[in-house]
């Protein structure tokens, strides 16, 4: 684990300019009730703190993020905020893949999953605060051919969820809403799938999802896979084998105890992973679906990127100090609206 680092001004990944660092905001437009209020409340923070202000862009349906990250960088942007869901996010983290550009998520979607391993909910104050204090930590993503993703891959049952899982109740009752789509499915047949990790030899299993994790938290902050680290070079292989609503219950049950093992789960670990199914499933990357398929094929790419994150701590979770961070972040929007 390469750690993480707190830059205060030159060396990699430092951020500094002569009066704070050149910082840019891609919003998804639809993720949030008041654009020109998100706006005002940035600038304003931003400025106060001795940050120029930043240059905005907005998705489209067309570009969800990737093309307007990549002008923020031309542009001259040393952080991009990252304002949306986990497809604004997951474009934008596309977009600085290989670059010294730190990465800074504004949650607005629902459940957003790299800010749920931050720590930080649809916390706006708290995701500028993080930025602000400038700690910084090289993460790894996982490759699926040209896309990237930050927190998990997945094929089956969990992509089954986020296709069955509406809009509506989304933006009515939360990443709860989750739940519900997950009940359509626990019934349904598993997959016949072969795993194949790095060159070892194949593993066979009739499995009801199989999950390639970079980091550790799924939707709600529970903690699916401890020992999961964000830039110890690996990724963390979840095979999911429940095939009745007992069994279900007893993996629902470890999971939030978080006490021993785990039962109806094997976890692997390796740089490259393979999955092949024996028919077309559902597949998903950080919480949003792509076209389905037959095989996911997933690669480590290490220390790929900068995150802005609440303390730069060498350790594998990454919300240490999230709840101080939003406390702070608080005060500071606060001051920066009355002056």
């Amino acid at each position: 684990m390469s750690g993480a680092q707190q830059v205060p001004g030159g060396g990699p990944g430092a951020v500094d300019g002569p009066r704070g660092p050149v910082s840019a905001v891609v919003v998804n437009p639809v993720k949030v009730a008041d654009v020109d209020e998100l706006r005002r409340t940035v600038r304003d923070t931003l400025v106060d703190a001795g940050w120029p202000e930043p240059l905005w862009y907005e998705t489209t349906v067309e570009d969800p993020g990737l093309g307007q990250t990549r002008a923020a960088v031309e542009a001259g942007a040393e952080v991009v905020f990252a304002c949306g869901g986990d497809g604004t996010v997951m474009s934008c983290v596309s977009g600085v893949v290989g670059t010294e550009v730190a990465l800074a998520v504004l949650p607005n979607g629902t459940g957003n999953l790299l800010a749920a391993n931050l720590g930080l909910s649809n916390d706006l104050a708290a995701g500028l605060e993080v930025a602000l204090e400038r700690g910084r930590r090289r993460l790894d993503v996982g490759a699926v051919d040209d896309r990237y993703f930050t927190v998990m891959a997945g094929m089956g049952f969990d992509a089954q969820m986020l296709d069955s899982t509406s809009e509506t109740t989304k933006a009515r009752i939360g990443w709860p809403a989750y739940l519900v789509g997950a009940a359509r499915h626990l019934r349904d047949r598993p997959m016949r799938v072969q795993i194949r990790i790095d060159d070892r030899p194949p593993v066979r299993r009739r499995a009801r999802s199989v999950l390639v994790a970079n980091v550790g938290r799924l939707q709600g902050g529970v903690r699916l896979l401890t020992e999961a680290e964000p830039d110890d070079g690996y990724l963390d292989v979840a095979v999911l084998t429940p095939r009745t609503l007992r069994h279900w219950a007893a993996l629902g049950w470890a999971l939030l105890r978080r006490r021993g093992r785990v039962p109806r789960m094997e976890v692997f670990r390796g740089r490259r992973v393979e999955i092949v199914s024996n028919r077309p499933q559902p597949r998903e990357l950080d919480g949003d679906l792509i076209e389905p398929g037959r095989t996911l094929r997933v690669e480590v790419r290490p220390e790929a990127f900068w995150l802005c994150v609440p303390r730069p701590a060498q350790a594998p979770d990454l919300a240490d100090d999230a709840e101080a961070v939003a406390e702070r972040g608080e005060r500071r929007v606060e001051e920066a609206r009355r002056e």
